[in-house]
């Protein structure tokens, strides 16, 4: 069943990207000699041109995030693999890698700004702001999480910890080996790959390094804050990009014993039904509920602001778009039915939660080439870990980025990243009751991600019909069911938490900003001419 589920997804992605890519290269009039922003623009810290397989490795591991495991192991769990299986596979291809690859090529063709210049540009001055006002929220709530998720599993395993930080100094040596003293691509990397992913092996066998590197999860933290304002204010070239391209081999590993398990791990017998139903024991119904669980496995607005933020300032020619837009998201979708794959032999979600499922199923799989299952589920723990610390350190630049454009760039790389790591602290450390304010609104996250989305598919699709006058029925389509999807969820959210004022309240603040978005969008699809940009 394993093998035979995974073979039909490798089939469906690769005649997706071929066919289904070709078609959007068409839209797009994409041209291999054209100049990109990180040409254009080349300011030796953000735009910078990147080799297209070191741009897949940080775009790839910055967009994963948990997302693609915690979500679809979740869906399925609630209402069988099947459902959240065919999601995952439809989603990536009609969904999730038009919408990826859509706000890369429009960024890169609007100076490599976020998708709120396009918004700027073809609905209005208006809507930027209220785009900007929703997707920067949004950032910092990623942040909040993704840095209490990284610290707790640091806190957790020493070992992962000593990979994690290991990564960091390699990454730093990295950078200056390639852009500054020229020293070939896959000499590097043929160095750093086997070091980050021998320390794994090495750290869990190392009494020294569970001396050293157990720390309370407080100390963890203030680590990482560290880190990720550093991974935001110093050039991309030195940290942010090197460190996501060898993390990325890790994740690329783990995608390997993953392929293993799902091809030869026949033995293992499927315990979780297909099918259970349209609802939850709960009284949830399967729309909207899994279309917004799954999340990064099929759609998320977050790959938006990582295209149209860190991406399209390092795209080398437009035509990398493809594979890196619609190839990464495809890659995603492969990642999914992995993390399905571990869930369908547990039978359901492991003590723990979806990310230890994830770690033991992959330990399982390791073992049938000879690595010992506690190392293997060590290896999915580190991989797991590589996919929050990458989107971490991103979600940290990217908040920068529309915090700066939301000012007028006004505000340097500095302060605007103080402040958006100020509030995520605030967040994490907040308390009402027992429980901190992150964890309080956390529940509204994956609709506010999902409408994200169908916002972001909204600014391309009117920036398509005015601005290259092509049908954009590609985009409109995928736009109109996560809107009404995730709409819908923000209206039960709402409905089941009146009692919770602080979640209740930012769902209808989303709401209200989306309804607004929607009008102003509509508004500018009647008029003849685009709006002046308010950055020319």
């Amino acid at each position: 069943m394993l093998m035979t589920l995974f073979l039909i997804a490798v089939v469906v992605f690769s005649v997706a990207y071929v066919v289904y890519g070709k078609f959007q290269n068409r839209v797009y009039e994409l041209d291999a000699k054209a100049k990109t922003p990180s040409e254009l623009y080349f300011d030796g810290m953000d735009y910078v041109p990147a080799h297209p397989e070191v741009l897949l490795g940080h775009h790839f591991a910055s967009i994963a995030g948990a997302g693609p495991i915690v979500g679809p192991i979740t869906a399925a769990s609630l209402f069988g693999w099947l459902p959240a299986y065919l999601w995952c596979l439809l989603g990536s291809v009609f969904f999730g890698g038009v919408h990826d690859m859509g706000s890369i090529v429009a960024s890169i063709r609007h100076k490599g700004f976020s998708v709120g210049e396009v918004v700027d540009r073809w609905i209005g001055h208006r809507g930027k702001k209220i785009f900007l006002c929703f997707t920067w929220l949004t950032l910092i709530l990623v942040v909040a999480v993704f840095l209490e998720l990284s610290a707790q599993s640091f806190a957790a395993d020493p070992a992962v910890a000593f990979s994690a930080t290991l990564y960091i100094a390699m990454a730093l040596i990295f950078g200056v080996l390639i852009y500054r003293m020229g020293v070939s691509l896959w000499v590097s990397t043929a160095v750093m790959v086997p070091i980050v992913i021998g320390a794994i092996f090495y750290a869990n066998s190392a009494e020294w390094i569970r001396e050293i590197f157990t720390l309370d999860v407080n100390v963890w933290r203030l680590i990482l804050v560290g880190y990720i304002f550093a991974a935001s204010v110093l050039p991309v070239w030195l940290l942010l990009q090197p460190r996501d391209y060898l993390a990325s081999y890790m994740l690329y590993f783990s995608v390997f014993i993953g392929t293993i398990g799902m091809l030869f791990g026949g033995r293992y017998e499927v315990t979780l039904p297909a099918f259970k139903g349209f609802t939850t024991a709960d009284g949830a119904f399967i729309w909207p509920m899994l279309f917004v669980v799954v999340a990064c496995g099929a759609i998320s607005g977050f790959h938006s602001l990582v295209g149209s933020g860190t991406t399209a300032k390092q795209l080398r020619k437009e035509t990398d778009a493809r594979p890196i837009g619609y190839g990464g998201m495809l890659l995603e979708g492969l990642v999914a039915v992995i993390a399905i794959g571990t869930v369908m032999i547990s039978g359901s979600i492991a003590k723990g939660g979806p990310t230890v499922t994830y770690a033991q199923g992959l330990g399982q799989f390791a073992g049938l080439i000879g690595i010992n299952p506690t190392i293997g589920t060590s290896l999915g723990l580190l991989a797991l870990n590589s996919f929050l610390l990458t989107s971490l350190d991103t979600a940290t630049r990217l908040s920068r980025y529309q915090l700066q454009e939301l000012t007028g760039m006004r505000l340097d790389r500095y302060t605007a990243t103080a402040v958006g790591v100020a509030l995520a602290m605030v967040l994490l450390f907040y308390k009402t009751g027992n429980k901190p304010a992150w964890a309080l609104i956390w529940p509204v996250f994956g609709a506010s991600n999902q409408l994200v989305a169908a916002l972001a598919l909204l600014a391309v699709a009117v920036w398509v019909t005015k601005g290259l006058k092509k049908n954009a029925t590609f985009l409109m389509l995928p736009m109109w069911f996560m809107l009404v999807t995730t709409v819908a969820a923000l209206f039960l959210l709402i409905k089941a938490n009146l009692k919770n004022p602080l979640l209740s309240g930012i769902s209808v603040i989303l709401l209200v900003l989306a309804v607004l978005l929607v009008k102003e969008a509509l508004d500018a699809l009647k008029r003849k001419d685009p709006l002046p940009s308010s950055t020319e």
